[in-house]
Order: C-alpha cells, then structure tokens, then sequence
C-alpha cells in the first residue's frame, strides 16, 4: 500500500522547521560548510543545499569564502548568519521611564532612547501612548535602513504576563490590575506592521544574564533563580536553558515571596515579602531618603543611597546588611524549592552585592554548615541595567531564528515598508 503524499501545508510545515533548524545551526556555528550543517541537523546535503538557498534569498544568510575540503574536492563555501538583515525593537518600563532599544541578530545597536512617562498611579494607559510614540520613533529609525526587516516589538513589563493575548495579570509597583497592554499599545499604532509582544521584565533579564554567563566550552548549570531590584523585587527560573513560568506565569516571582508572617503588609495582600524589604521605597526609607525619593523621585533616592554607601554612611550600610538578611531568606526558599546551582543578582542587589552579602552569609551559615555542597552559588549578573532590554532582544532572535520563513525575500517591499 503506498503512503500518501503530505498535504501541502505539511509539506510547509516540514520547510519552516528545517529552515529553522539550518539557521540556528548557522547562527550558532557559522561560519561552515552546507556538509558541517547537514552533519549537525541530520539533514540530507541536498536538502541543505536547497535551505541554505532559500536563507539567501532572504539575506539571512550569505557565503563567506571557502576552506579546503581536505582531499582533491572542490573547497567548500562556507555560510555565516547576517545578523544586520533583521533588527528588533525592546522596550523596558520603569517606574519613571521608557527604556528603548534597537538591536541587530547579533545586538548591535541601532536606536536607544529613554524618556519619562510621567505615569500616575493606577492608570495603564498614559504610558501606553508613551509606549507607542517611542516605539514609532524606534520603528521610523529602523525603516529607514535599507534592505532590514523589523522582526517584531517586545515590551518588558513588571508582574506578571499569561495567556497568549500577553495580558499583564498585575502590576502592583504600577497599581495596575489586570491590563491588555498589548491592546493598549496598539491602539496608538494601527499601522505597525510586525508582532508586538508583551513579556515580563524578570524573566528576560534572567534569560539574559543565564547565557551571559556561558564560556565557549563552559557547563551552566541545569536550573538558574534570579533575583532582581530596579522597577521593584522581581526574578525568574531558567530551566535546561529555558524560562520556566509555571501555570499561571507565576514562578520566579521571588519578590513576594512572604519571609515573615508578622512583617509589613505588601501590596499584594501578603504581609512580610521580600519586595518590603529590598524594594526601592522600603530600602530608601530605611536608609533615611524617604523625603528624597518624595521629592525627586526614586532614581534620585537610590543614586544618593549608591553614593552614601561609598561614602560608608553607617545608615545605608545597616540598610543593605538587613537588605542581605532578607535575600539569604529569599535564597533559602528557592533552594528547597528549584534546587539552582546558581543564584544571579540583578539590578542594584548586583551593583551592592557586596553590602548585601554580610547579610546573605549571616542567614545562610547554618544551611551551609550543614550541607556546603548543596548550597547555590550567589553571583552578580554582569549586564547591569541593560539586561532586561537585552533578555528582550534575545527572545527575538531566538524566535527569528525558529521562523526564518517569516523574513521576506531581498526585494520584497514587506522589507522595508
């Protein structure tokens, strides 16, 4: 009996997975020969031959010389990834401020920008509109480069996102419930002409900070927590390499996770969580720069606290040595729960680990007595305040990569308009 031949939109399906996997082989191993990557992705030579012309075609990939065969054979012609055929837009809100960044396949930057939003409190839709009119601008910039397509927008947000019409379930440094933000953006753009995507602002940053730490040749370890302040107290769970978000987008929320039951109450209807104690207002206050951060905003309060603790005020010392107390307890929870190797800081616990750390080793003595080997390693993140932005852009890439066919052909006019 003969199999019947795949229905065509098989047949389409089978191509995007193996135009998928041919660019992500080039993207990670290029520059190389069609015989390396059909050896890779266990592909047929012709085959690859065949997807390797199709990725021409589209500008994402191009040969780039050749090397010898080895034998009397012709040389091979070798093919890299063109990272500046494709370029995407990451967008970061913060508590005062919309961070914007323009990067290539290989994160080249192309556009930065940050403004103020002057949000008030509880209401999505003013920095909606700011969104838009910077995400226009962005857009505008990477129109005007010829032969680039723009892959896709991805918005950063705090709390966080579910479901696949990227709702943002809460933010409460922002006193927001639940927002289509997404819808909201997109009010303001009718015209953008590619996805837009609505992320949380933890996770990324994890993901990022996750592969910025991979040496050619190194091991990272197989589950990762990061635990981050900036916005608010946030973090995430990167898994065999992926972001772990649970069922309901939840995990990785470390910022309330409760350390006392009989601690202050958190907006989030909990009392004692973390965020109440490593939070920009809570650990402002309790450095005495309260009446700063009213006046200038909070920006403002955590760069006085950044110099006060270079100056060894005893203050803001004591400030981050209970601050470190309470992330050791954070530490403490997530270990009985994930089991990381490693715990990443982001944000300011990265820039004052070193204040922080006291505190942590105070907390986490007795475990660590116990069962030394057990414990995860505590280690800075080294993207500073861009990891979010770049955590964004690594989503897109990696979702270029997976949906190759998606960029047009050289000449369409989908490319640049």
């Amino acid at each position: 009996m003969n199999t019947p031949a795949p229905a065509p939109t098989d047949t389409a399906a089978v191509r995007r997975h193996n135009l998928a996997l041919v660019s992500r082989e080039i993207a990670a191993h290029g520059p190389c020969a069609r015989t390396e990557v059909a050896t890779a992705t266990g592909l047929v030579p012709a085959s690859v031959t065949g997807l390797a012309a199709d990725l021409i075609g589209r500008g994402l990939v191009a040969e780039v010389g050749s090397a010898s065969s080895g034998g009397r054979g012709r040389p091979r012609r070798l093919l890299r990834l063109v990272p500046e055929r494709v370029v995407a837009i990451a967008v970061q809100v913060t508590l005062e401020r919309v961070e914007v960044m323009a990067a290539d396949l290989a994160g080249t930057v192309v556009h930065r920008a940050s403004v103020p939003h002057h949000a008030p409190f509880g209401d999505p839709e003013p920095p909606a509109a700011v969104l838009a009119r910077e995400i226009g601008r962005a857009e505008a910039v990477v129109r005007a480069r010829p032969d680039v397509h723009l892959a896709r927008v991805v918005i950063a947000m705090a709390g966080p996102v579910t479901g696949p019409g990227h709702t943002v379930a809460a933010a409460i440094d922002f006193g927001w419930s639940r927002t289509d933000l997404r819808a909201l953006v997109l009010a303001h753009l009718p015209d953008l002409a590619c996805p837009l995507d609505v992320v949380n602002d933890a996770n990324v940053a994890a993901l990022a900070e996750y592969h910025a730490r991979a040496e050619p040749g190194g091991e990272l370890p197989y589950a990762v927590a990061y635990i981050k302040a900036d916005t608010g107290v946030g973090g995430g769970l990167v898994v065999d390499g992926r972001i772990h978000i649970g069922t309901h987008g939840m995990a990785g929320e470390v910022g309330h996770i409760p350390l006392a039951f009989d601690g202050p109450d958190c907006p989030c209807g909990a009392r004692g969580c973390l965020a109440m104690y490593v939070g920009p207002e809570p650990l402002t206050a309790a450095a005495g720069l309260a009446d700063l951060a009213a006046r200038d905003g909070i920006d403002a309060a955590l760069a006085e606290l950044d110099r006060r603790l270079a100056a060894g005020d005893p203050r803001a010392v004591d400030a981050l040595a209970v601050a470190g107390r309470a992330v050791g307890a954070a530490v403490l929870a997530i270990s009985g729960l994930v089991d990381p190797g490693e715990v990443i800081l982001g944000g300011y616990l990265a820039t004052w680990k070193a204040w922080l750390t006291p505190g942590v080793d105070a907390t986490l003595a007795g475990r660590r007595a116990l069962a030394p080997r057990l414990q995860p390693a505590i280690v800075a993140g080294v993207l500073g305040p861009d990891a979010t932005l770049r955590g964004a852009l690594r989503i897109s890439r990696e979702s270029t990569l997976a949906n190759a066919a998606d960029v047009p052909a050289l000449g369409d006019a989908a490319t640049t308009t």
